[in-house]
């Protein structure tokens, strides 16, 4: 653990170019090593210490450019160009530091999971019930048996029945929210791969759950309920649709296209470049060219 110290005293960015057997590889210790280091630092693992990192480094580039990059936090009577200029490069930046402090690996391995699974549960509450629902639908439609749940009695007898084959997915931004921490809780129990997804590395939800995804917001402006940690999330759900859809890329396009042919009756066609509707010259009038369309 010391050559770790001595190592990150002279490099104290490259966690966030390397996974933890990298880390380990260049210190000359084991991957066991770093994670007893991160711990005995106050860390629940290598991850959160990952972000801890990432974070501290945005503070301190920041501190350098606040005029003409961040700016500050907003007033009462900063302009709209003003209020916008900060709000993009606080989201910009926290896209950024997600991305940067992500074990890609490990999000490759749950998507994995999800794909060969026969049932995944996702939970929660309040914002994230939003977040857990977009969720639900795209995987829904490229074939993946799953359901979201914000309401904890039927979250909670959904978790009961999960086995080993199951995937159960936490979103919660603080990590604290009980009836999440719940319905987690009962599916771990009951067998299933529980991941948290939150902007807490220290929370009891990450504590909780088989494999953690942690999100960065890097400034936050209207407490406790900043868009920004929705953006991240957003983020990571998308890339875990995406990484899930090339699992089984003939059933996703297969799947897709079936989904998108149901609902085509249901919108409403492009008009052709050229055609233009007259006044008084109604598509009721003109039959032909409806079908045609």
């Amino acid at each position: 653990m010391r050559r770790i110290a001595e190592f990150l005293l002279e490099n104290p960015q490259s966690p966030l170019e390397g996974t933890i057997g990298d880390l380990a590889k260049e210190s000359g210790t084991s991957a066991a090593t770093v994670t007893r280091f991160c711990r005995l630092l106050g860390y629940a693992g290598y991850a959160s210490f990952r972000v801890s990192i990432a974070t501290e480094a945005g503070r301190a580039a920041a501190r350098e450019t606040w005029t003409t990059d961040i700016g500050r936090a907003f007033g009462p009577d900063d302009s709209a160009t003003e209020v916008l200029s900060t709000l993009m490069n606080s989201h910009i930046r926290s896209l950024q530091e997600t991305a940067s402090i992500m074990d890609l690996p490990a999000v490759k391995e749950i998507s994995r999971r999800i794909a060969q699974s026969t049932h995944v549960d996702i939970y929660g509450v309040g914002g994230s019930a939003i977040l857990a629902a977009e969720l639900q639908a795209r995987l829904y439609r490229i074939g993946i048996n799953c359901h979201c749940w914000s309401e904890v009695h039927e979250g909670l007898t959904s978790a009961a029945i999960q086995n080993t084959d199951c995937v159960a997915i936490g979103i919660s931004n603080t990590g604290r929210t009980k009836e999440t921490l719940q319905m987690l809780k009962q599916a771990r129990r009951a067998g299933a791969l529980t991941v948290a997804i939150s902007n807490n590395p220290h929370s009891p939800l990450v504590e909780l759950a088989d494999r953690q995804i942690i999100t960065s917001v890097f400034e936050r402006f209207l407490q406790p309920d900043d868009l920004s940690a929705k953006h991240v999330q957003l983020m990571v759900l998308d890339l875990l649709y995406l990484l899930i859809a090339q699992e089984d890329f003939e059933r996703t396009t297969q799947n897709l296209s079936k989904s998108a042919s149901a609902v085509a009756a249901h919108r409403r066609p492009t008009r052709k470049s050229g055609t233009r509707r007259t006044p008084g010259h109604s598509a009721a009038s003109t039959p032909e060219r409806v079908e045609e369309r």
